[in-house]
């Protein structure tokens, strides 16, 4: 008998059972925008901004990294896509963008279409939280470059912001006060070093989580929070002079990329609500202080630059969204990148 794709390891029929499972998913986030329908070569959306002078298109793309290895691990994956969407809009809020679409990319080394589904109800669930329509993506199956039980991620997201209004950081100065909004967790970044304090321990992901009822891996795959609503209503209610989405590197890579040349930013370490997962890493892995805020979000998520006359108002109206906003530190220029007092 002849060679054919499924003997090779693709299975074509999955993938057409993977988009019949999908497409309701896909549907529920769709926007009055959203001009196709699910299964065509590409996805269509109505660039209708009439409230614009000049409208600009925003783009983001990341990926989930090795936190991955966790949900394939434990066998959780219905709360990695939220993470994927996650890391594209959390980004490109930063410039102000109403996130309208996403697309996903999964490459997978065999296709088990109830696992995909798995992973798109969170893209889906995700889209939800951001206001974002799915309206495509990919799904590869390669036999050969991963193994049977393994897959990675791809993300792609698309906002609009009004030209006069993007945020760019430029108008900060010294004395403007920075708040944030918490993490839910250790969120997409430090997966490596998080492993590596793990496998130091002899401690499994299917282990229990000091005295609770949840696995260490079910602590660690909380979903990266989504920040889309909370900025947007921000921004609609006052001028927001900056934003940091606070990822790989911490407060100490992130931060400096929103502020201007010769500015810092003095935090008040004391602030800073106390994550108990970031403990439990810190003192597992006897990781210095600085490498912890190095690495992790250490339980902040976004930086918002103000004027100090309109921080009252901004955590109220964070406040009304039950944010968690709280004061972090003021822009200085005494300071070099980030600083504690």
């Amino acid at each position: 008998m002849g060679l054919d794709y499924k003997s090779a390891g693709v299975n074509k029929e999955a993938g057409y059972q993977q988009v019949q499972l999908i497409k309701d998913m896909m549907k529920a986030t769709y926007t009055d925008q959203v001009m196709t329908e699910t299964g065509g070569f590409s996805g269509m959306v109505e660039l209708g901004a009439p409230d614009m002078k000049a409208p600009v298109l925003v783009s983001g793309t990341d990926g989930v990294g090795t936190k991955l290895m966790v949900a394939q691990e434990v066998g959780i994956h219905d709360t990695v896509g939220i993470d994927l969407v996650a890391m594209c809009v959390n980004d490109i809020i930063c410039q102000g963008a109403k996130p309208l679409f996403f697309l996903d990319y999964i490459a997978t080394g065999k296709l088990v279409p109830e696992k995909m589904a798995s992973i798109v109800q969170g893209v889906a669930d995700g889209c939800k939280q951001a206001g974002a329509a799915l309206i495509g993506g990919e799904t590869a199956e390669m036999p050969g470059m991963y193994g049977e039980d393994d897959y990675d991620l791809a993300g792609f997201a698309v906002g609009l912001v009004d030209k006069e209004k993007i945020i760019s950081g430029k108008d900060i100065k010294a004395g403007d006060i920075a708040i944030a909004l918490p993490s839910s967790g250790v969120h997409s970044n430090g997966f490596s070093l998080v492993r590596a304090i793990l496998e130091k321990n002899k401690i499994d992901f299917n282990d229990q989580y000091r005295d609770t009822n949840k696995t260490v891996g079910e602590v660690l795959l909380t979903p990266t929070k989504i920040y889309a609503k909370d900025v947007l209503a921000l921004v609609n209610a006052m001028t927001v002079k900056g934003l940091a989405h606070i990822t790989g590197g911490g407060l100490f890579e992130n931060v400096p990329r929103t502020l201007p040349e010769g500015l810092g930013l003095t935090v008040n370490r004391d602030q800073i609500p106390t994550l108990d997962i970031f403990d439990y890493l810190q003192d597992l892995g006897q990781v210095a202080e600085d490498e912890m805020f190095g690495t992790f979000n250490m339980g902040i998520g976004m930086v918002i630059f103000l004027d100090p006359a309109d921080v009252d108002a901004a955590l109220q109206v964070l406040a009304a969204n039950d944010s968690g906003a709280f004061k972090l530190g003021q822009v200085t220029t005494q300071a070099d990148g980030v600083s504690f007092v």
